[in-house]
Order: C-alpha cells, then structure tokens, then sequence
C-alpha cells in the first residue's frame, strides 16, 4: 500500500503546479510517480525515495527546459508593469536634468532624470531608457513619434 502515498503525494505535487504554473512541482510530481511504481513492484523505501528523487532530477534537467523553450515559442513574453514602460515614448512637462524633472508618459507625470550633463527642457520628446525606482530614466528621442505628439498635446 505504499505506493498510494507515493500517487497522493503526486496529486498534491500535481494541484501545486496547477497553481504556480512554473513546470518545477509537476516534474516531481512525476518523480512521485516513479516512486510509487517502485513501491508496487515491491522495492524498498530508501531505494523508492532514490527513483523518486533520481527521476524528478532527470525531468528537471531534461523534460522542463524543453518545455519551456516550446511554451516560450508558442506565447510570447508580455512585458507588464515598469517594464512595460522602457522604451516608450514621453514628453518632458519641467526641466529634466540628471538630477530631477518630470515627464508625461502614457498619460501620468512620472518624476524623470538624464545622464549627467544633459538637460532637457519642457516640450522635448524622450524615450524611456530604463524604470529605476519610481523615476523613469530618459534620453532625447531620435525623432518625434506619433505617441510622443499626441503626450504633447495632452499636456
């Protein structure tokens, strides 16, 4: 009957993968699994634990890193929160020095800062190089864009 610990352990392995979607618990869940084969084919505990933990092993380094590269493949990354913001176009609402500024970026004021010995004046188009804290660091744009005219006419 061990073997059923072995098979309600890979069903609450199973019920956490569920929840974290990150392909770690199903891979022992699987190891679970080998366990439980084991245990019904007669071998002893320690040796069960060694195929459990062998197996979940081998599937965390063989199975997971191709299912990730496949599931990466089919959905793309969705960039969300601050990081979503890099790159984007905004436009300067007071003076944007290395040390202090504000920007309009997709519609709120963010504070703003430049590299050091560049200042920004209001009404110039930047991008956004990089999300530090709660400050957006900017750089002049290359060239106006529409996104970028239309933050100039919200402000």
């Amino acid at each position: 009957m061990d073997w059923l610990w072995w098979v309600g352990g890979a069903v609450v392995l199973a019920i956490l993968e569920i929840l974290s979607v990150d392909l770690v618990f199903i891979m022992f869940a699987g190891g679970a699994l080998a366990g439980a084969l084991a245990a019904w084919l007669g071998a002893e505990v320690w040796l069960q634990f060694v195929v459990a933990a062998v197996t979940s092993v081998l599937l965390l380094g063989s199975l997971r890193p191709w299912l990730l590269r496949h599931l990466r493949g089919r959905m793309p990354l969705v960039e969300t929160n601050a990081a979503a913001l890099v790159g984007g176009s905004a436009v300067v609402v007071s003076t944007v020095s290395a040390a202090e500024g504000r920007i309009k970026l997709r519609g709120e004021v963010w504070s703003a800062r430049t590299d050091p010995s560049v200042t920004l004046p209001p009404g110039t188009e930047v991008t956004v190089t990089r999300i530090d804290g709660a400050t957006a660091v900017v750089v002049r744009a290359a060239r106006p864009s529409a996104e970028g005219r239309q933050g100039a006419a919200q402000a």
